[in-house]
């Protein structure tokens, strides 16, 4: 008989565990789920007009691209002193730190606690009366007021049964790998813009020096017309014209004299110091080459461009936080215990094992009523995803277009500094040319004039070619995403 009603006991307890177990499986199978669609990294198999050829000049070392030691040598500078790069080693640190705390987060916890304490009660309460009976039955006198001390370990350690922990813990390095590439992408940026200001300055030196030499003819060409007026061949009205023409120049020094102080001070401000002289060697710059830059195919810019690896981690991070933030809707399992020696006085603390306290407790968890919070979190997780989906093709068609646009702009470039070095030398020598037709009285002042002020605008405007070229050049290298090696 005794037998019987344990069966009944123990199948009446497996039912009612059975049940638990059915209406939680139905519970939890109404978690909400969206579907996030993949990421598209389909690029064009190569470049327009461009060959399948995969040597890449993004993969060539910064030092090894640029051949000026001037400009090697601010770039050495700012890589060391540049603030704002500075400010981003440190968020590649804190990154770096945040995978330190979630790794910890699925270890146990154990704290050492210790403490004392002193409490006198009200003899008419329950637990008044409970010592006083005490006192009574015993006929010993209860301590008071009562003194209790204790020290001992305390653990406490979260189950990751749904990989929770484990997941948030892997976002992290995500996080901390997008930070690396982060950092990647601004010294690609740093390099880029030191090199861009360093031929910007080079070109309003060369611009200054056109300048000057400009104001040499058009003095001389001032002295002859003075001259010609006083043999009554010219007018006031040409002494005039070639002076006012002659300020202008002179105006136009200032102006470009002012650059030059703005973007060195740019340059200093990059490399982090106060303003100073930039070294550098402008004598030579209209004829820097222009060396032949190999795009490979677009396919690498998924492994060339930190931006876009950047994105690439940060997608995979997202993926991971949205798994967490769906672990929320799962029971919680946690394990709690204890270790140590409690006792009323500090004489028996040691006395074992009288005083020794222990404890052990397991719990679960989980969210049954108004669940809005957690699906409020798993839906900004599920948008956060395809956000970074996005990002990350965003990033892939950028890359994909600066170096489509900048293979085009070297090519242009190359075509009109040919067309433009040759409007310079005709107008260079249509001056001498117009010069002495004037001499001989075959032509009016105002041709000298205009051939002076063409031949100073081409000439410029071929400087101000060569150095979109170099400039081109640079981006090209940036867009490939060379620089940050």
């Amino acid at each position: 008989m005794e037998r019987k009603r344990k069966m009944a006991t123990k199948m009446k307890h497996s039912k009612l565990l059975l049940f638990g177990m059915m209406a939680m499986v139905a519970f939890y199978s109404c978690v909400p789920t969206r579907e996030i669609r993949d990421e598209n990294v389909v690029v064009p198999e190569n470049y327009q007009n461009q060959s399948a050829d995969t040597v890449n000049t993004g993969l060539v070392e910064w030092k090894e691209f640029f051949k000026d030691p001037n400009l090697i040598a601010l770039i050495d500078s700012a890589l060391v002193k540049n603030q704002e790069l500075n400010i981003m080693l440190q968020q590649v640190d804190m990154a770096k730190n945040r995978i330190q705390a979630k790794k910890g987060e699925y270890l146990p916890f154990v704290n050492l606690q210790a403490g004392a304490e002193v409490e006198k009660v009200g003899e008419y309460t329950r637990n008044g009366s409970v010592e006083k009976n005490l006192e009574v039955k015993e006929g010993e006198e209860f301590p008071e007021p009562l003194t209790n001390y204790m020290v001992g370990a305390f653990a406490t350690w979260e189950l990751d049964v749904w990989k929770k922990l484990r997941n948030e813990k892997k976002a992290a390095v995500f996080e901390y790998l997008s930070s690396v590439e982060g950092k990647n992408f601004m010294v690609t940026n740093l390099v880029a813009e030191i090199a861009d200001s360093y031929y910007e300055l080079m070109a309003l030196d060369n611009q200054k020096s056109i300048i000057d030499q400009n104001l040499e003819i058009q003095q001389n060409a001032l002295r002859m017309v003075k001259l010609q007026k006083q043999a009554a061949r010219a007018t006031e009205l040409a002494v005039k014209r070639f002076q006012a023409e002659v300020m202008k120049n002179q105006s136009h020094k200032y102006e470009i004299q002012q650059e030059i102080v703005e973007v060195e001070n740019r340059l200093n401000f990059l490399i982090g110091r106060s303003p100073q002289h930039i070294q550098r060697a402008s004598d030579n710059f209209i004829d820097t080459p222009i060396d032949v830059i190999y795009a490979g195919i677009p396919s690498q810019l998924l492994q060339n461009r930190p931006d876009v690896r950047s994105a690439e981690f940060e997608l995979a991070a997202a993926k991971l936080d949205t798994k967490a933030a769906k672990a929320n809707f799962y029971p919680q399992f946690t394990i709690k215990a204890g270790l140590g020696l409690e006792a009323f006085d500090t004489k028996y603390l040691t006395t074992t094992p009288e005083s020794v306290l222990y404890s052990a407790i397991g719990d679960m968890v989980a969210p049954l009523i108004n669940r809005n919070a957690i699906k409020a979190q798993y839906k900004n997780a599920t948008a956060r995803q395809l956000q970074a989906v996005y990002e990350y093709e965003k990033a892939i068609l950028n890359a994909y277009i600066e170096v489509a646009n900048q293979l085009s702009n070297i090519d242009n470039l190359k075509k009109s500094y040919d067309l433009k070095d040759g409007q310079v030398q005709a107008l260079t020598e249509s001056i001498d040319l117009s010069t002495r037709l004037f001499q001989s009285a075959r032509v009016e002042y105002i041709e000298v004039l205009l051939a002076q002020r063409e031949a100073l605008e081409s000439r410029m405007e071929l400087v101000e070619t060569k150095r979109d070229q170099l400039l081109a050049q640079v981006n090209m290298y940036r867009a490939l995403g060379g620089g940050w090696n």
